[in-house]
């Protein structure tokens, strides 16, 4: 069975990370982190993390085999991440304190994925 299979009784539990998008159950961020966020979210093993940087709450799913070459990756500011499945808006922002690191230390531009703001803003 894929590793991405998630049981038909296990969905209630998926959530998606609001700086990549990228859906998992919240075992599996809590295990494993975000393959793309972790290095400054630290997600693995803090349910604190996990509740303040994903949301239960999003819409539409894009499953992604091939980031790079896909223009629907390019579309929604998912290329150069792993592949998987990732929701097109994930409602909720960051905390104040979170997006500050975010820009301050890694120099990371958040821009939400609920919809609320582009790049051009």
């Amino acid at each position: 069975m894929s590793e991405n299979y998630v049981a038909p009784n296990q969905q209630r539990y998926l959530r998606a990370c609001m700086v990549c998008s990228i859906v998992m159950t919240q075992a599996r961020f809590r295990e494993e982190g975000c393959p793309n966020c972790e290095e400054f979210l630290h997600l693995q093993g803090s349910p604190e993390q996990i509740e303040n940087c994903t949301s239960a709450v999003f819409e539409g799913l894009i499953a992604l085999a091939d980031p790079s070459k896909s223009w629907i990756a390019k579309y929604n500011r998912l290329d150069g991440y792993v592949r998987g499945t990732y929701a097109n808006k994930v409602l909720g922002q960051l905390p104040d304190e979170i997006r500050i690191m975010l820009e301050e230390e890694y120099r990371i531009q958040y821009i939400p994925r609920d919809g609320s703001a582009t790049e051009a803003d």
